[in-house]
């Protein structure tokens, strides 16, 4: 398997559940101009699935504020996401989301960004696209292993201070932390400041 990294995000166009509960023809290129993150989960109704849809929309006006658009996938079609939403958590379902689900009925999004699991279900892939559509950072996880939500976030605010700055963001590096320059120079006077 390639990455996608540094490659244009393959297009892709479905229906999706969007965020007041009607259905919608979307695309990648209807967020040209905003960062997106891009997520893969298995299936609707399932274990872990709900509790990183959950996670993903507490934090979404988060991800707004930084002119990030979440999308979610999987491989479920946009009547069963409808039903999903439609179920209240207490009773399995995820309640009203404030971000599109989309429905990868074809499995043909989840093959694109090479993450169709036996040509039955998406792995857990996540795809940071920034705003001229190129895949900027992925992560993909196995079926039982949930994302960190506020790992997605920093990997956001690296991207973007890096866009902003030129520096480069070291291992552990959060907003408002220092960053380096990327030269040798630079890369020398920050790890003799913090390597202790």
């Amino acid at each position: 398997m390639s990455t996608l990294v540094t490659k244009k995000a393959p297009e892709f166009k479905a229906t999706a559940v969007m965020e007041d509960g009607s259905f919608k023809d979307v695309s990648l290129t209807d967020y040209k101009g905003q960062f997106v993150l891009l997520y893969f989960y298995p299936l609707d109704f399932t274990f872990v699935c709900p509790s990183e849809i959950l996670a993903f929309n507490k934090k979404v006006s988060e991800f707004k504020e930084k002119n990030v658009q979440l999308l979610g996938v999987s491989i479920d079609s946009h009547f069963s996401h409808l039903a999903w939403r439609n179920t209240p958590i207490e009773k399995g379902g995820i309640g009203t989301i404030d971000y599109p689900l989309i429905a990868d009925v074809t499995k043909n999004i989840a093959r694109d960004y090479g993450i169709l699991f036996n040509e039955s279900v998406a792995l857990r892939g996540l795809f940071l696209i920034d705003t001229d559509g190129v895949v900027r950072h992925s992560t993909i996880n196995d079926l039982p292993l949930g994302r960190n939500v506020d790992e997605a976030l920093r990997m956001v605010d690296a991207l973007q201070f890096h866009e902003t700055h030129g520096e480069v963001c070291p291992a552990n590096w959060k907003k408002g932390d220092e960053a380096m320059k990327p030269t040798a120079e630079g890369v020398a006077t920050y790890l003799a400041k913090h390597s202790k």
